[in-house]
Order: structure tokens, then C-alpha cells, then sequence
């Protein structure tokens, strides 16, 4: 069985390989695929150390549910070839992704900081001027110390956790640690594997908060979250987006949900999730939401620090 063809039998309803199984032929195919394009080595070989948190709010017109063909690019003037995948592939590839590419910030102590660089644009849904920010913030690692955070620009301080506060998806690493890395316990954790009616969007939602906030994942828990949101129904392929930073990205979405997830088309790397928002206004009295957006986040830069206002 050629390495296209694993692909294609996948989320056939038939009994497929395993998972070391398809492990390998993604890398096979991979390394494929980067011989073909450009002589490149293997897709593992050329990854990037540094981690790869980013976020992004999202919110998109989506293609179709199931299997979807994605134009990845050639380089020079060769056509871009064509690869089968669907959203269910993307979350696993990038899963695959996320575990090759580690990371290389150290585990942080309690009494520091995360510090974020965050690209943001809104791009009003009716046609106007599209609106960018580059939004700076220092978190304190468990919450004991004042925070310093920009939103669209504008500065809040914020003061430590309370003592017996407690948030969901954590904040604190310690707290982070504690959660599996296992996609099926994940899912339940997520509330995905009950059964009933609305779950499925409900863990959609609890997978994107987790992957939202500016926090240094432990090893395996941002991959462990995507195999298990590849395990939900009714997640789609958006297949022609693009990210702040003019990146070409695929998405995945849920019908029911204003969130999208952006991977890189190429690599798979996490760019992070768009929404569709808007404003409140007194109408007549009353509080309307009006004037709707689309607003995307992309995550450029994290780094655990000592003090605010250090850049690492």
C-alpha cells in the first residue's frame, strides 16, 4: 500500500492502521512530498526548535466537511501538488508537528513571567479599514505576582490571583502539568465523549481556551489536544485562509462554533485561532451587537522572563 493511499483510507469507517503505523507513513510522505517540491530534506529534519504558541481568534466561511484537496506550493514554476487531507488529518499532522518541534524555552519557576508579542487585526465583516495592533504582555507564571497585559493596544494591570481563585483552562504551569496528555482522557476532560446533543461544539470550545491563553505548554499537551479534537464530529477544512501575517494557512472549524483554528499549509505549525466578533450599542434603549468582525490573533513571540518589561 503506497503512502497516498494510507492517507486516503483514513476515517473510512474501517479498522485503519495504527497509530505508530500511520506515524510513519505521514513522515513517508512527508519526506515525499519535500523531494518532489524542492529536494528539501525530510519535513522532521527542517523544523524549527522554538515553540510554537500562538493565537489567533477565528471565525470563517468553511469549504465542506470530509476530505478536501489543499494546493500546497511549489517552489520556482512547478505546479503546487495536491494533497488529500481532512480536518481530521490537519489536527493530526499538527499534532505530529507540535511533538517534533519541542521547544527550547526552559520550564518556568513560579516566580516569573510569560512574556507575549501578539500580532492583531480586525478586518470589519461589511467592507472598511482593517485595524492592527502589536499587543506586548507579561503573566505571571502561578498568578502571585501583578500582571501587565495589552488588549488593542491598551494597557491593564492586573492584580495576582486570589488565593483560593481558581480558572479554567489553567494559567499556572504546575496546574498545566496535572492535565493528561492522553487524547481520550483529553476528550473527557473536554466533555466530548458524552454523547449528547452540543458536546461535540462544547469541546471544541474548551480545546480552543485551552490553546488560547499565553502559556508554555508541558510536553505533549497541546499535541495530546489536537488528536483529540481530531476525534470529534462534525469538525470541517476551511482550506483558503490566511494568517496576520500573510502566511498561508489551512483552517479548521466547527459549523457551530466562531472559532477556526490556522495551521501553516506547508509545516503544520500552529498559527493560532480566529473569531467573528463585534461591538454593543444602545439602540433605542437597548444593546444591540453590531458592526461584525473577523479578528485574528497570531502569537509571535513567548519567552519566560524575570521581571516586566524584559524581552528575554
Amino acid at each position: 500500500m503506497d503512502e497516498l493511499t494510507t492517507v486516503r483510507a483514513w476515517d473510512t469507517g474501517r479498522q485503519g492502521p495504527s497509530d505508530q503505523a500511520r506515524s510513519a507513513a505521514r513522515a513517508r510522505l512527508e519526506a515525499a512530498m519535500a523531494k518532489e517540491l524542492n529536494g528539501a530534506p525530510p519535513l522532521a529534519n527542517r523544523l524549527s526548535r522554538r515553540i510554537v504558541l500562538r493565537t489567533a481568534f477565528a471565525g470563517a466561511t468553511a469549504a465542506a466537511a470530509g476530505a478536501v484537496v489543499v494546493a500546497l506550493e511549489g517552489g520556482d514554476d512547478r505546479p503546487p501538488r495536491l494533497d488529500p487531507v481532512s480536518a481530521a488529518d490537519v489536527l493530526r499532522r499538527a499534532a505530529d508537528r507540535s511533538r517534533a518541534a519541542g521547544g527550547d524555552l526552559p520550564v518556568p519557576r513560579d516566580d516569573q513571567y510569560f512574556y507575549t508579542r501578539t500580532f492583531v487585526t480586525r478586518v470589519p465583516v461589511k467592507g472598511g479599514r482593517t485595524r492592527t495592533w502589536t499587543d506586548e504582555s507579561w503573566m505571571s507564571v502561578d498568578g502571585s505576582k501583578p500582571s501587565l497585559r495589552q488588549e488593542h493596544g491598551k494597557v491593564h494591570h492586573d492584580p495576582p490571583l486570589g488565593k483560593h481563585e481558581v480558572r479554567w483552562p489553567p494559567t499556572v504551569y504546575s496546574e498545566l502539568q496535572k492535565m493528561p496528555t492522553d487524547p481520550d482522557k483529553l476528550l473527557a476532560l473536554f466533555g466530548g465523549n458524552e454523547g449528547a446533543p452540543g458536546t461535540d461544539v462544547m469541546a471544541f470550545f474548551e480545546g480552543c481556551m485551552l490553546l488560547m491563553g499565553p502559556r508554555v505548554m508541558p510536553p505533549g499537551l497541546q499535541a495530546g489536544a489536537f488528536e483529540a479534537l481530531s476525534k470529534l464530529p462534525h469538525i470541517r477544512l476551511d482550506y483558503d485562509d490566511a494568517d496576520v501575517a500573510g502566511r498561508k494557512a489551512v483552517g479548521v472549524s466547527h459549523p457551530k462554533a466562531s472559532f477556526t483554528f490556522l495551521f501553516d499549509r506547508r509545516t503544520y505549525d500552529y498559527l493560532g485561532l480566529r473569531t467573528k466578533g463585534s461591538s454593543p450599542k444602545k439602540i433605542h434603549g437597548e444593546w444591540k451587537q453590531v458592526n461584525y468582525y473577523y479578528e485574528t490573533r497570531t502569537l509571535k513571540d513567548i519567552q519566560v522572563v524575570d521581571r516586566i518589561g524584559q524581552h528575554g
